[in-house]
């Protein structure tokens, strides 16, 4: 009987330091997670699921943008606050294209993933998809990248964690990030300077030919 229950009791305290180190290990995991080290793309990685109901759709049956932008939007922010374990904006939304209709009662999916990691900043990839309830057919309907940033308890920008490239796919969306931000940067600056260069009176007479009229004495 004392064997038994000094066996017991050794098996207990083997157990007990097992799931000490256990939680130890937890939490030296999530710290190290939590230290602005690289994490790996499939880490953040998100799907978000919506049956679409008929309060979402425009008269025509159709889902309405808005709610596509909006879902977008959430599946975006999950994947870069997962990321970057700290609360994140969404701070612009660039290239959105719906490329087909979604009908009432598709479900869809909402796949993001981060593209490209700045210092607080972050370009989320999301691409939609719609499954027929009908048919069971799955068809790409829209992608658009969301720039988030990741903020402190205080509201300020802070860094975000590197990633870690895991495969070929991942390497490209990277690259055409890097690309995209740079087109997106010259692009801002050359419209700048041409919206600044506009002289009505002379830029006029490029009107005539565009859909529009004078409603004033000129």
């Amino acid at each position: 009987m004392r064997f038994f229950l000094f066996e017991k009791l050794t098996l207990y305290r083997q157990k007990s330091f097992y799931i000490e180190i256990q939680t130890l290990f937890t939490l030296i995991l999530q710290t190290y997670m939590a230290d602005n080290q690289n994490k790996p793309i499939s880490y953040s990685r998100t799907v978000i699921t919506e049956l679409m109901l008929p309060t979402h759709p425009n008269i025509d049956g159709k889902m309405l943008g808005d709610v596509l932008l909006n879902l977008m939007n959430k599946a975006a922010f999950t994947c870069a606050t997962r990321h970057a374990n700290n609360f994140c904006v969404t701070v612009s939304v660039d290239d959105v294209e719906f490329t087909q209709p979604i009908e009432v009662g598709d479900f869809v999916s909402f796949k993001a993933s981060v593209n490209y990691v700045g210092n607080s900043s972050m370009i989320i990839g999301v691409r939609i998809e719609a499954e027929s309830l009908k048919t069971g057919v799955i068809k790409h309907t829209g992608s658009g990248y969301f720039t988030m940033v990741a903020k402190d308890e205080y509201g300020r920008p802070t860094q975000a964690p590197g990633v870690v490239l895991e495969n070929e796919d991942d390497i490209r969306r990277f690259l055409a990030a890097m690309i995209r931000k740079e087109a997106k940067l010259l692009s801002k600056v050359q419209m700048s300077d041409k919206i600044k260069k506009i002289n009505v009176f002379e830029d006029i007479k490029k009107l005539k030919k565009e859909r529009c009229e004078i409603g004033f004495e000129w």
